[in-house]
């Protein structure tokens, strides 16, 4: 039986359940934090980079959301942290609905769990858990996006029910060595290619150098590149930009700075009149890096040397020689992604519904998810819907 409890300095609520977990909802990030870093350095601890603290409040500081957040934290009868799980609170269609946080700006959304066991806890026992909190703060249900269904060899227990969504993420594992890395993940066609390629790039334009912003202006600068390329490329497909938007900005730039920043951003550049030639940015742990954005200059004297392409062999070797060890690009098909990862990371929408309008929410919710996988997976399908959103962008 659920009990609700009144916490000094917190409004916690504890649901204490036979199979001993105690779900807690705290609505204060900063309550959270010194317990979330904690669990964020632990050595058996399993995440993603998107769930570190210093991500998390980058985004709900800059898009406005701060006073939305929902912390939840699971624990055991005797009080030890199992799992974390940042969330924001948002009323939809006058339902209560506690999601993910991030946005498609983050390409996972599992909880942090204290140790791999943690993860290997029963699934039914976190979401009883996670259903007794939600009715103690007013919760119809969670929509939980991108939950991969492994993580680093652990299966996550909330991906266990979810449906599988539109796309799926692509990655590989880092060795120790840079450069055998690098010969294992680009071919020896493709690394004579790009050889080719930087010299003739380098005879035309000049000398190149690859850079990792390490001071805020450097990373404004690099910024500013990617959004002028990105600009353009959206322009040129017909579609919206969302990084046109200033709250998105002021995140990026608040995730890239920093002693230990949550996201890093990389460049190739002419190293004479410093143009940048192709940018990439991802969120990072101490052992990952998780491509989030990418771009390059599209100006066909400089597109033909691929320097996307030279940038990303460039950036395997760093994060690499880093000591990281493992490496995506993030969630959607693309060519260069499918060329160097050997990992499909399965994502899949949980929906836990917590009252009965949280059920019907579900089940709308849950053949939503199913219709966008269809069409998305089918060629003939995506071809019609593509075809119909451009007729609808047309003034």
């Amino acid at each position: 039986m659920a009990t609700g409890v009144q916490m000094a300095g917190t409004d916690m609520v504890e649901s204490r359940l036979a199979h001993g977990l105690i779900a807690e909802i705290i609505p204060d990030l900063n309550a959270a934090e010194a317990l979330w870093r904690r669990l964020e350095t632990e050595p058996a601890a399993l995440g993603t980079p998107y769930q570190r603290f210093d991500w998390v409040s980058a985004y709900l500081h800059a898009t406005g959301q701060v006073e939305h957040a929902r912390i939840v934290i699971v624990r055991n009868a005797d009080g030890r942290p199992r799992l974390l799980m940042p969330l924001t609170l948002q009323r939809e269609h006058g339902l209560r609905i506690a999601r993910t946080v991030g946005d498609t700006h983050a390409n996972y959304h599992m909880p942090l769990f204290a140790t791999r066991d943690a993860a290997a806890l029963p699934p039914s026992s976190i979401v009883t858990a996670l259903i007794q909190a939600g009715r103690a703060n007013g919760i119809d249900a969670y929509t939980l996006k991108h939950q991969p269904r492994m993580w680093d060899g652990a299966a996550n227990p909330l991906a266990a029910t979810g449906e599988p969504e539109a796309s799926d993420a692509y990655g590989l594992m880092l060795g120790p060595d840079p450069e055998a890395t690098v010969r294992r993940v680009f071919s020896a066609d493709a690394r004579k290619k790009l050889r080719s390629k930087e010299k003739r790039l380098i005879e035309a334009h000049g000398a190149i150098a690859y850079r990792r912003a390490g001071t805020p202006g450097e990373a404004q600068r690099l910024l500013a590149a990617f959004y002028a390329q990105k600009s353009a490329r959206f322009a040129v497909m017909g579609i919206s930009d969302p990084y046109a938007d200033p709250a998105i900005r002021a995140f990026l730039a608040a995730a890239s700075t920093g002693a230990e920043p949550a996201m890093e951003v990389h460049a190739l550049c002419l190293i004479e009149s410093g143009r940048v030639l192709a940018t990439f940015g991802g969120a990072v742990s101490d052992r990952r890096f998780s491509g989030m954005m990418t771009a390059f200059d599209a100006d066909p004297e400089i597109a033909r040397y691929s320097p996307g392409d030279l940038l990303l062999q460039h950036l395997v070797r760093d994060q690499t020689d880093r000591g990281r060890q493992g490496f995506d690009l993030g969630v959607g098909e693309a060519r260069y992604k499918a060329s160097i990862c050997d990992e499909t990371i399965s994502l899949v929408e949980t929906v836990i519904p917590v009252t009965l309008r949280g059920r019907t929410y579900g089940a709308v919710r849950g053949s939503l998810t199913r219709t966008k996988r269809r069409i998305k997976r089918d060629p003939r399908l995506y071809a019609v819907l593509k075809r119909l959103r451009a007729l609808r962008r047309r003034p």
